[in-house]
């Protein structure tokens, strides 16, 4: 379980921080001072905790920007104004605590939305085994952003590393089906991370560029549509 918090008052970060581990003492807890740090990482986080009004972004637009990139984090804002409620939920918000924050309170909260996050990783998030001679390697297939050709092998790029194994392209193309489209005869792009594209190139929400050929222009944005519909 990912957990980021966001908050530009390090005390409530901390103690935040505080509570999850003494909950969930097996979460990754990962805490940033601006929403703009946060957006900067283009990591998933299942759940995120957010501050309101902070310096250069607002969590509210935070918020919105994660909801425009169809990222399914559970939100859940702790702040100390009252009157951002009504846009909080216009968001999906999924639930709204006051500073400060009672600690059991939080708990139920907190609990409610593990239960939760756990239960979307399990609709969607498949996991995939990989070996190599010295590792053995368990990836949530949705943390896979595109796999790339290297003769006899393969690099997957993930959100959290790159992994080299041999396979052809043909063969991960059938493993990851649905979602991913091969958009170059070098590339298998996983379609829930295109931020834009264009002649030859796709840009991801990560900043990364992979090529998109010529010829796969017009059916890949068939694909990229048919996929916009579904989700």
């Amino acid at each position: 379980m990912r957990v980021a918090i966001c908050d530009d008052d390090k005390e409530s970060c901390a103690r935040l921080r505080s509570l999850i581990k003494k909950q969930e003492p097996e979460c990754e807890v990962a805490c940033f001072d601006t929403g703009k740090h946060f957006l900067e990482t283009r990591k998933h986080f299942d759940i995120l905790l957010l501050d309101i009004e902070m310096e250069e972004m607002s969590g509210i637009e935070v918020a919105r920007i994660l909801r425009i990139n169809q990222e399914k984090t559970i939100l859940i804002f702790v702040t100390a104004r009252k009157e951002y409620a009504a846009e909080a939920f216009e968001v999906e918000a999924f639930s709204y605590l006051l500073k400060p924050v009672e600690p059991e309170k939080f708990c139920r909260v907190f609990e409610s939305a593990c239960r939760e996050a756990r239960k979307t990783e399990s609709a969607g998030g498949e996991k995939l085994f990989f070996q190599t001679k010295a590792r053995r390697f368990v990836v949530q297939k949705r943390e896979i952003l595109y796999v790339e050709s290297h003769k006899r092998k393969v690099e997957i790029h993930t959100l959290g590393e790159n992994i080299t194994i041999y396979a052809t392209m043909k063969s991960m193309e059938e493993l990851l089906g649905d979602g991913f489209f091969r958009c170059h005869r070098g590339y298998l792009v996983n379609l829930a991370y295109v931020a834009e594209y264009e002649t030859g190139a796709i840009l991801l929400k990560n900043g990364e560029n992979v090529y998109l050929a010529r010829e796969k222009y017009s059916e890949f944005d068939r694909a990229y549509t048919k996929y916009l519909q579904t989700v």
